[in-house]
């Protein structure tokens, strides 16, 4: 089992900026993808950002040119840099982490944007 554990969520004002992280402990042997999704109240999960072992990076539409996503493998971690927050990014925010075909998810850390 991995065990994913997030921090860095909390309220900014529009503009802002936060920085998510998440860290993978346990039965670690060779993560592929890690990466953040989130989810608004009354919509679904979505994707957010994704980076590959290989560091290759995948972002969804909204959140070009304002998040960076990158990852430190030495210590299993991953983080979300988020910039020039809008309140239509406060969300719950789910670190997500894909090993040997398992997929795993972190508790979620609540990112809120007030106008």
């Amino acid at each position: 089992q991995v065990q994913l554990v997030e921090s860095g969520g909390g309220l900014v004002q529009a503009g802002g900026s936060l920085r998510l992280s998440c860290a993978a402990s346990g039965s670690i042997f060779s993560i592929n993808v890690m990466g953040w999704y989130r989810q608004a109240p009354g919509k679904q999960r979505e994707l957010v950002a994704t980076v590959s072992s290989g560091s290759s990076t995948n972002y969804a539409y909204p959140v070009i040119g304002r998040f960076t996503i990158s990852r430190d493998n030495a210590k299993n971690t991953v983080y979300l840099q988020m910039n020039s927050l809008k309140p239509d990014d406060t969300a719950v925010y789910y670190c997500y982490v894909e090993q040997l075909r398992q997929n795993y998810w972190g508790q979620g850390t609540q990112v809120t944007v007030s106008s």
